[in-house]
């Protein structure tokens, strides 16, 4: 019985950490629940927070989630150079955005002027927008153009925040 009560708890507490952990819907990148809690770690970190807009149905979005964000989320050299996440437009599940206040994906999206997808958005702890890539631009070059904004964003971010 003791085995049984020690092994409950270990389940609650895993379930319980992973609760708090961004959620991911299908391969892709995070989903962000609370994105004030998202800027505290760019905050501590001094790094930006790189969100995708992205539509269920494009397929320049999942070109751009699968050959190039992806493959970042996963390098080992951009951990401390950006946090990755992803935003459905359409969405209305709930958020918290930078301010703390409740929102959705969908008002997000619009609040942030987004009409193409995929758009990559850059963003500061504050939720100052830095820098953003509308559309997937030349696939050549795409991969260079994320790592140079990502590089310009950090850059502001060092030099301007103490």
């Amino acid at each position: 019985m003791t085995i049984v009560f020690k092994w409950s708890l270990s389940i609650m507490f895993l379930l319980a950490a992973f609760s708090c952990w961004p959620a991911s819907h299908g391969s892709g990148l995070p989903v962000p629940k609370d994105l004030s809690s998202e800027a505290k770690v760019a905050h501590q970190k001094r790094i930006p927070i790189l969100v995708l807009f992205k539509e269920e149905s494009c397929t320049y979005c999942e070109t751009a989630l699968e050959d190039f964000l992806m493959p970042m989320q996963r390098d080992p050299g951009f951990n401390d150079k950006v946090i990755l996440r992803q935003i459905e437009t359409g969405s209305g599940e709930a958020l918290i955005d930078f301010d703390g206040k409740a929102t959705t994906y969908k008002k997000f999206s619009s609040e942030h002027k987004v009409t193409v997808v995929p758009n990559v958005m850059l963003f500061d702890s504050d939720g100052r927008v830095l820098t953003y890539i509308e559309g997937l631009l030349t696939v050549d070059f795409y991969y260079g153009f994320l790592v140079d904004a990502i590089n310009a964003s950090l850059e502001e971010i060092r030099t301007t925040k103490h």
